[in-house]
């Protein structure tokens, strides 16, 4: 621990990792609401790992990962950030990611490929409304969690009730494997329960070295009884270790690591530390928690795929002698063009090789592989299963997309992106700009899927979508700094969506000649609603593809099918929780019944279904948590109630009061003003992306109108 500070400069050690065993790989994510210490706590991990040879700071906009401009200026993390480390002979590969909620799609496809996370949550907020979501995230891709309660130093904070906390509103088994050694101002150090010493850490050395020695008196019996507890609660679900316990009443360090370990990957327990990031206290544990308790590649399931031929699942296992099975989960520009993020799960990806992709059955070629720290990177040659990377020079894979061998194509689940929840019009100020422009959002589109371009069939305008007014700030941002394009930029709008409420079939013939051709087909399609949240599915029967005469037509109608599901029909707005399906079809002459006839039968016929089928709008709503004194209850009640927003509980915490209620999108612009002139300014609030609802009978008079 001899990483001494220095004077603050940038120099990082970005020379490629020593070939590491699988089995001490570490494929890591930081997790948390914004501002619970996500950059502040990896700065830290990358100074006492030898990465960095002085710490950045948030406040001052010259952390290691964030590195965009947009990011210093705001001092908030927009962008995902890879980086790679070393501590204690593993390798770890640790991307942090935005704690805002309008950046979640960033959180989500880092989730999707990593193996394990740290939940970081604040000593005074708790679990707050971000923090949920993202540990939501965490379950829905199976990954195991430690966590780390940061900001111990900070007035108001309480270690036990954040533990609680984590209990009740997350349903996780969080279990404390250490203690703090005093609190707020006065913490200095922490209790490792497994080893019943006290860490002390320097202040002068900016906590990289620290003192371990006996537990303080007055904190002895507190560490006794959470001990215990850890023990009992180890010994209640590892059978491992049982006999040990009811022989001896006790466990050593080693019997608990191990059963720790065992259990924190099979997602039983979360082992939860603490410290201070930004005093430079509690970190090293962490580490050592990482390296201890988190899987490596090998101890995860193998991972399922489909086979591309057959449609059955398949299995690839985390072995560089196994086929080729890889995953693109992000894509980012780059100087020298664009940059595909790739988790290799199987096989290996060697540079100059030829990878199939099974979405666009193209074979395509790595032509160069790099490994990235922040915004920099290190070429190398390859890349083995359980690695995390980026490749070079690849021309049409999308975010989602598998990379595998084409001897046995398989394809892996792709990554969900969420449905964007406002929009606004973006137009280019001069005729020079508008191919530059459309350039420029494509490239943006492409790298982020929650950012969604299309042009307004009624106006012409070009509409800009995205999951909030921060994330469409940055956006226009980036398109003005980083493209040079110069824009006129609307007001940003709730984007609502369009969704039937009633099954229906209906049967539509296209018949019509085009440029002096006849083109016709006949087909049948049903519509129907599908739960909320559920999205929009396409699909053909079995029976209607047996009748056609070319795979590629239907292919064309299931282009059809989502042409109309993409453009809706009460105001052009995309719909969702639909489901269309062309149950029959009819080649009513193979010269006519070409793939003009069949994909034009499918919008038209889909719009026709749609119409039938009551449709509906839906609008998004809004979860809101909101921290107010007492006696600004009333308020800021009545605010909400101005608002359509409905409060679902309320919660003492300390002496504020905690306001948790569902909202409408459309009812929250200029919030953030009215909040603090209810309250005197001493109100703060944070919200997130619940679902969508349909809207009042008022509101849907409005839309028809507009």
């Amino acid at each position: 621990m001899d990483h001494l500070p220095q004077a603050k400069f940038f120099c990082y050690d970005i020379r490629p990792m020593a070939d590491c065993e699988l089995s001490k790989v570490r494929n890591i994510g930081i997790v948390a609401h914004i501002d619970a210490g996500k950059t502040t706590t990896t700065e830290r991990i990358l100074f006492y790992t030898g990465k960095i040879h002085a710490i950045g700071e948030v406040h001052e906009g010259d952390t290691t990962t964030d590195w965009m401009v947009q990011e210093r200026e705001r001092g908030i993390t927009i962008t995902s950030a890879a980086i790679s480390c070393e501590w204690k002979g593993c390798a770890i590969n640790l991307i942090d990611t935005p704690g805002h909620v309008d950046f979640t799609m960033e959180v989500e496809r880092s989730l999707r490929v990593l193996d394990g996370a740290v939940g970081v949550f604040c000593a005074v907020g708790g679990v707050q409304p971000q923090s949920e979501t993202v540990w939501r995230q965490a379950d829905r891709y199976h990954v195991p969690r430690v966590a780390f309660v940061n900001k111990m130093d900070r007035m108001g904070a309480d270690f036990a009730r954040v533990v609680q906390e984590m209990r009740d509103k997350l349903r996780a088994n969080a279990v404390p494997v250490e203690l703090p050694i005093g609190r707020e101002e006065g913490f200095i150090g922490v209790i490792d329960l497994l080893e019943m010493k006290s860490i002390v850490f320097d202040d002068a050395s900016l906590g990289a070295k620290f003192t371990v020695g006996e537990i303080p008196a007055g904190l002895k019996d507190d560490a006794e009884f959470a001990r215990a507890e850890l023990c009992e609660k180890v010994a209640d679900l590892d059978e491992g270790v049982m006999e040990a316990y009811l022989e001896k009443g006790d466990l050593t360090a080693d019997e608990l690591r191990g059963a720790i370990r065992r259990l924190t990957i099979s997602s039983q327990m979360v082992p939860v530390l603490c410290g201070t990031s930004l005093r430079d206290k509690g970190v090293q544990p962490l580490l050592d928690a990482v390296a201890w308790y988190l899987p490596s590649p090998l101890d995860r399931p193998a991972t399922e795929a489909t086979d591309l031929k057959s449609g059955e699942k398949v299995t690839r296992k985390p072995d560089a002698k196994e086929l080729l099975s890889s995953l693109v989960f992000k894509i980012a520009a780059d100087t020298y063009g664009r940059l595909f993020f790739v988790r290799v799960y199987s096989g290996s990806l060697k540079k100059g090789m030829n990878v199939f992709n099974p979405r666009t059955r193209k074979r395509e070629r790595v032509m160069k592989l790099v490994r990235m720290f922040s915004n920099q990177r290190i070429e190398i040659d390859e890349l083995k299963a359980g690695d995390i990377g980026a490749i070079v020079g690849l021309k049409e894979a999308t975010t989602g997309d598998t990379l595998c061998s084409e001897m046995k194509p398989c394809y892996l689940e792709r990554i969900t992106a969420p449905q964007p929840v406002m929009f606004l019009a973006i137009e280019p100020k001069s005729g020079a700009d508008k191919d530059k422009l459309v350039e420029s959002m494509q490239e943006l589109a492409a790298e982020d899927p929650t950012c969604q371009v299309r042009e307004d069939e009624e106006t012409g305008q070009t509409i800009l979508s995205g999951m909030g007014e921060l994330h469409l700030e940055i956006l226009v941002d980036r398109l003005k700094r980083e493209f040079k394009v110069a824009a006129n930029v609307g007001k940003p709008m709730v984007s609502y969506v369009e969704t039937v409420t009633q099954p229906i079939v209906k049967e539509f013939t296209f018949d019509r000649e085009l440029g002096g051709k006849r083109h016709a087909a006949a087909i049948a399609i049903e519509v129907k609603p599908l739960e909320r949240g559920q999205g929009r599915k396409v699909e053909i029967s079995r029976d209607a593809k047996m009748a056609l005469p070319d795979p590629k037509l239907a292919e064309c109608i299931e282009q059809g099918l989502m042409d109309g599901v993409m453009t809706g029909v009460l105001a052009r707005y995309p719909m969702t929780d639909i489901q269309a399906t062309a149950l029959r079809v009819t080649v009513i002459d193979p010269e006519v019944s070409d793939e003009v006839a069949f994909r034009s039968a499918a919008v038209m016929g889909f719009r026709e279904a749609a119409e039938a089928a009551a449709p509906e709008f839906l609008e998004p709503i809004m979860k809101l948590e909101i921290t107010t004194p007492p006696e600004s209850v009333g308020e800021v009640l009545g605010d909400l109630n101005g608002r359509r927003g409905t409060v679902l509980d309320m919660e003492q915490r300390g002496d504020m009061q905690i306001v948790h209620a569902r909202v409408p999108m459309a009812q929250m612009f200029g919030y953030a003003t009215a909040i603090r002139s209810l309250t005197k300014g001493r109100a703060s609030y944070s919200m997130e992306p619940s679902d969508f609802a349909l809207v009042p009978k008022n509101v849907r008079e409005e839309l028809l109108s507009r």
